[in-house]
């Protein structure tokens, strides 16, 4: 077995099978409560971080598990199995994250065909870039019972994120953006997480566009915001450091209560 996979926790290693999903055949690590059972369980589909592998922070996929809640954690492009070490630089993000929006119809409709997981409780999140991706597919038509994101932004363009696309021109971030396609979002229960002082992904950005989809929902009580305001984590953006506990558990105690596990 590869060493990365070694050092994940013996019970969530022994609960996961790796697999190669979808039409691009995309590196991924799933995790059902019961395989044997052959019961159907909910599941969250969650993208990790830029420079990480989805291996990465395995106490959030131990509470899922022991929660009933299945998963399927992917390798963005470039990264993990999948690795292309240039594409982890911020000068290749759009490339990332335009690349795995688009893979993501393809990976659910491979997660139907293995017949385990309830497609009708069905929730996608991520960190950072992969909350990026997950907040861009959410614009569109889609099958997802809610979302939970960390440390993103549904707003590329705000100027406080001048630096998370250099060298990219505005108009090639437009066409994901998510600010500018949300007309296109269902409304569906949100959770965000972020720190005041992120200095990675700014807060102003994710303010203003959840100030933005609140006012479009019939029931802004189904978006929950959550700001942190020092955790003492690296740059105040990776596992929010003292509040990590806190947050697994929030984003937890979400995915239950939404997916009725």
């Amino acid at each position: 077995m590869i060493e990365r996979f070694q050092r994940l926790p013996e019970a969530l290693r022994a609960a996961a099978r790796w697999e190669r999903l979808g039409d691009h055949r995309v590196p991924a690590m799933l995790v059902h409560p019961d395989w044997e059972s052959g019961s159907s369980a909910p599941a969250v589909l969650w993208m990790h971080g830029r420079t990480v592998r989805k291996e990465h922070d395995p106490a959030r996929y131990l509470r899922l598990m022991r929660a009933g809640i299945g998963f399927c954690a992917v390798d963005l492009p470039g990264h993990g199995e999948r690795g292309t070490p240039p594409l982890t630089g911020p000068h290749h993000t759009v490339r990332v994250l335009r690349q795995m929006h688009d893979e993501i119809d393809s990976l659910i409709d491979a997660l139907r065909q293995l017949g385990v997981f309830d497609m009708k409780r069905l929730a996608i999140g991520g960190m950072s870039a992969g909350g990026m991706v997950a907040l861009a597919r959410l614009c569109s038509e889609h099958r997802f019972t809610c979302a939970a994101v960390e440390a993103t932004t549904g707003s590329w363009t705000h100027p406080a994120h001048a630096n998370m696309f250099p060298g990219c021109p505005r108009e090639d971030l437009a066409g994901l953006d998510p600010l500018t396609r949300i007309d296109g979002w269902r409304e569906i229960p949100l959770l965000a997480i972020h720190t005041v002082g992120d200095e990675l992904v700014s807060i102003e950005g994710q303010r203003q566009f959840i100030t933005a989809l609140r006012g479009r929902y019939h029931d802004p009580s189904l978006i929950e915001f959550v700001e942190y305001t020092q955790t003492g984590a690296p740059y105040e953006h990776i596992h929010f450091g003292k509040m990590s506990a806190d947050a697994k558990q929030r984003q937890r105690d979400f995915f239950a209560r939404w997916l009725e596990s």
